[in-house]
């Protein structure tokens, strides 16, 4: 297929090329500081009155020949004749690219000068005497469909068992233009996005050996052929390391290792790119980047990996809010190599109308297996009606935070105490304490981290341990969370494209017209003799922004006979959304309607759970950062309305 052509050169071009440099001369005896007029601009020669559909007339005019030369100053009407025969090879051309092989155009000149009026016209080189109005009719015919797509083979990919999965990728990928109107520029893409699959595993070097775009324009079909050359396969070389000054090298190496890339492995883009961002999620790094240089060897790949290291040492000061907590002040410090152990340390401080926490978490480096220790402590103050409770608790152990599953271990120390503002006494005689082995496990199959649309995540949380102080009892506690998205109603089309514009043909297919359902489910049990001191920070409360709305921060627990609430060891909480677009119906608006119902329940008896329900409406935006929401909801137990904002998403 032909691509619209480009002007030749002519006697015609060589005038365009001299009125572009057309200047008054200059008298030699001019003085150089005079300064001089400057040009008024070229008025045009002709119109043009293009008639043609809609879908094609914008695309036609943007590329038409003619419109090069209105503005030629010295174009008289000989040229124009001569430029008028040539347009209507041009315009099909044109229309060709857009899959309308048999158009009917029509281009009818000006009005005949008279013998006097077109010398004067050749004679006006100041351009004062337009030539009049171009009329150009188009009738694009009927568009031609893409019968057949196949592509074919050669060099190792061909034959190769292990590359059978991506011989499948290409396929499908070169045969989503089937059925659909052909346009150079869908082939185009078309064949751009074969090339890519092809390289972007095993084959680097490969490259598109032959292409084909056979029209029947009668039958109004097109048949399409790609042959692709992979050339051999390469493999992963040794991991060469450039900017690790601060930073331990081999903190490097073990981080691109756990992407994938290692040596001896298939090339992989992918990987690479995995590796990238770990990098850079490590913290450790402003800025990464891992490729691959060409071999003399022709079969293993070096792999490259260009570093900007962060500051040792971070201070960021904060200042938020939220409709749970009023206005938040936060200070947070971080050293990325504490001297002497190379661990990271990020302690903060955060001040909120209700909470107050000061905390900090030290890591060590990454094990070969992904494994790093941890330690933390946290001081937290939590004011909930006429309740303050003060907490410390101690952390230690080890985690592993992967792509999909994060893990982790670890022993923890709590104490609680809770101070009633109105009685001016202590809940309890003592503060409660206690000690747990703790795992939790999370797992994330989200179609989009930022923003999804379809997908589930599950996280699970044991933990056994002992109360501490007079008296010493076992208890066990759990807690599950599990959010899903299904979309709703048909997948949303590929928005079809501006005439020349290629189709996005890999548009995400969960996106929908009626949007999705989310369903949010968490549950929790502490379970323990009833005489069991257990701290109230291992204990459950519910409500606020990001559970049950309608009702504030931490409002839904255990009632006390002075109208506060007390957390308790049973805790349920269940959430469903209509998340639907709005403002255009390709399920691609960036500001969705929501519809929503939260209930939550906390007892200290499993047969005393009561949820509580909110109902509601809301605006989301999916910014490019998460999603920014704005409910407005009712509590059906207070009878009365809650705004509600929350940003992000986390899971």
């Amino acid at each position: 297929m032909v691509a619209p052509a480009a002007a030749t050169a002519s006697p015609l071009q060589d005038a365009v090329d001299a009125a572009e440099a057309d200047t008054p001369a200059a008298p030699a005896a001019r003085d150089r500081t005079t300064p001089r007029t400057p040009r008024p601009p070229a008025a045009p020669r002709f119109e043009i009155d293009l008639q043609a559909p809609d879908e094609v007339r914008e695309f036609l005019l943007r590329h038409l020949e003619l419109q090069r030369f209105r503005l030629l100053r010295n174009l008289d009407a000989n040229e124009l004749d001569r430029l008028l025969a040539a347009a209507p090879a041009n315009l099909r051309e044109l229309l060709a690219t857009l899959g309308h092989f048999s158009p009917v155009v029509d281009v009818i000149g000006p009005p005949a000068l008279t013998a006097a009026a077109d010398a004067a016209a050749s004679n006006d080189t100041s351009g004062s005497r337009p030539l009049g109005t171009v009329t150009i009719r188009v009738s694009p015919g009927p568009v031609t469909r893409v019968a057949t797509v196949n592509v074919s083979f050669v060099g190792d990919i061909a034959t190769a068992p292990e590359a059978a999965g991506q011989r499948e990728a290409i396929q499908f990928e070169v045969r989503l233009m089937q059925g659909l109107p052909f346009s150079q520029t869908d082939w185009d893409r078309t064949k751009d996005a074969a090339l890519r699959a092809l390289i972007a595993r095993r084959y680097p070097a490969g490259r598109v050996q032959n292409s084909l775009a056979d029209i029947d324009a009668d039958n109004r079909q097109a048949n399409l052929y790609i042959e692709l050359d992979s050339g051999r396969a390469m493999r992963m070389g040794d991991v060469m390391v450039e900017g690790a000054q601060r930073y331990d090298k081999t903190t490097v190496e073990r981080l691109v290792r756990l992407a994938g890339v290692v040596p001896g492995s298939d090339y992989d883009l992918a990987q690479l790119q995995a590796a990238q961002q770990r990098l850079i999620e490590s913290g450790y790094y402003d800025s990464a980047f891992v490729f691959v240089e060409p071999s003399m060897d022709g079969e293993s790949l070096p792999v490259k990996v260009q570093l900007r290291e962060s500051l040792r040492q971070k201070l960021v000061l904060g200042v938020g809010g939220s409709t749970d907590s009023g206005a938040r002040l936060s200070i947070e410090h971080t050293h990325h190599s504490v001297p002497g152990i190379g661990w990271r340390a990020v302690s903060a401080l955060k001040v909120e109308r209700v909470d107050q926490l000061l905390s900090t978490d030290w890591s060590s480096p990454p094990s070969n297996d992904g494994w790093r220790w941890i330690a933390g402590g946290r001081l937290l103050q939590e004011q909930d009606d006429f309740n303050i409770t003060t907490s410390q608790r101690l952390r230690a152990g080890q985690s592993q935070d992967g792509i999909e599953y994060d893990r982790s271990f670890y022993l923890q120390y709590d104490r609680a105490s809770v101070f009633n503002e109105a009685t001016q006494t202590l809940r309890t005689a003592e503060a409660n304490s206690s000690i747990t082995a703790n795992y939790a496990w999370t797992r994330r199959r989200f179609d989009d981290p930022i923003s999804p649309h379809a997908g589930h995540g599950l996280a699970v949380e044991l933990g056994a341990g002992y109360t501490l102080g007079t008296t010493r009892l076992p208890f066990a506690r759990t807690r599950a969370r599990w959010l899903g998205y299904w979309p709703l109603g048909d997948r949303s089309p590929p928005p079809e494209p501006k005439p020349g514009e290629a189709r996005d043909l890999n548009v995400s297919t969960t996106r929908t017209n009626q949007g999705r359902l989310a369903l949010r489910v968490e549950g929790g049990a502490v379970l323990a003799k009833r005489s069991a001191a257990i701290p109230d920070t291992q204990l459950f409360l519910t409500g606020g922004d990001a559970t049950v709305r309608g009702y504030g921060l931490r409002d839904i627990g255990v009632p006390q006979a002075d109208g506060s609430v007390l957390p308790g060891r049973f805790k349920g909480v269940v959430s469903l959304e209509w998340q639907r677009p709005i403002f255009n119906a390709d399920g691609r608006s960036p500001v969705e309607s929501v519809l929503f119902i939260d209930g939550g329940a906390v007892a200290d008896r499993a047969g005393d759970l009561k949820p509580l329900w909110g109902v509601g409406t809301g605006v989301r935006y999916n910014s490019p950062v998460g999603p920014l929401q704005l409910d407005l909801a009712y509590g059906l137990e207070t009878k009365r309305l809650r705004l509600h904002l929350n940003v992000g998403f986390t899971f």
